[in-house]
């Protein structure tokens, strides 16, 4: 229940929010900071040891990423944008969720892990759902039943097949190193914003840079002791 509250309904929530204000190339960028804050909770609530290197990189990713939140709608920077930070909050859901399911879910098989966590989040996402304006808006508005379509492939493809594929992976090896599959988001996100016509400015890239950059000295040490050992 944890991990699927953790994990899934709350991140999906904030990012529903947030990108209904940001472009979602940079819902995207900031998705890279899942590494980081993967690290960060595997130090502090799972005795992983740290280094002055991994330290440096935490730094300069974490000011990477308030670049980003400065970023206004001209390119240039403004003040903090709280829609950036709900997506800054989900990243740090979904790390803490990868440090639970490595810890304490391990035995078990990634499609029962993924099929539980799903199953007790079920009744409150229904209860969330049913408490707004769903019914009205699936009666009135044109569309609607082909946005539908597309939540239902969202859930089935990039939810529940990419839940089974990740916490195996997890299993496979360890958070840390399973969080680095974030790396990509930002590209591919990048690469249909561009596509969709969305604004990308010098600043996002910058950002983007600066929080790559940090994974780079975080994990840098951390793959040389899984090379040596």
């Amino acid at each position: 229940m944890i991990t699927g509250i953790v994990g899934n309904l709350i991140p999906a929530i904030l990012f529903a929010v947030a990108v209904s204000k940001l472009e979602s190339s940079l819902a995207g960028i900031l998705n890279a900071l899942v590494p980081l804050f993967t690290f960060l909770m595997a130090v502090f609530f799972f005795k992983f040891k740290i280094n002055t290197l991994q330290v440096t990189g935490m730094i300069i990713g974490l000011i990477g990423s308030l670049g980003l939140s400065l970023v206004n709608s001209k390119g240039g920077l403004g003040s903090m944008n709280i829609y950036a930070l709900l997506i800054v909050v989900a990243t740090i859901c979904y790390a803490l969720n990868l440090n639970l399911i490595k810890e304490y879910l391990s035995g078990m098989n990634s499609i029962v892990v993924t099929s539980l966590s799903m199953l007790t989040v079920g009744p409150l996402s229904l209860i969330y759902l049913f408490s707004g304006d769903f019914v009205e808006v699936m009666r009135n508005t044109n569309g609607s039943l082909e946005a539908l379509g597309y939540l239902s492939l969202l859930g089935i493809f990039g939810t529940a097949i990419g839940l089974i594929l990740y916490t195996r992976l997890v299993f496979s090896t360890n958070a840390v190193f399973a969080s680095s599959v974030t790396y990509l988001i930002p590209i591919v996100a990048i690469f249909w914003g561009i596509i969709d016509n969305e604004k990308i400015f010098i600043l996002h890239l910058a950002g983007m840079v600066m929080i790559f950059i940090g994974i780079y000295f975080v994990n840098k040490n951390y793959t040389r002791k899984i090379e040596s050992y």
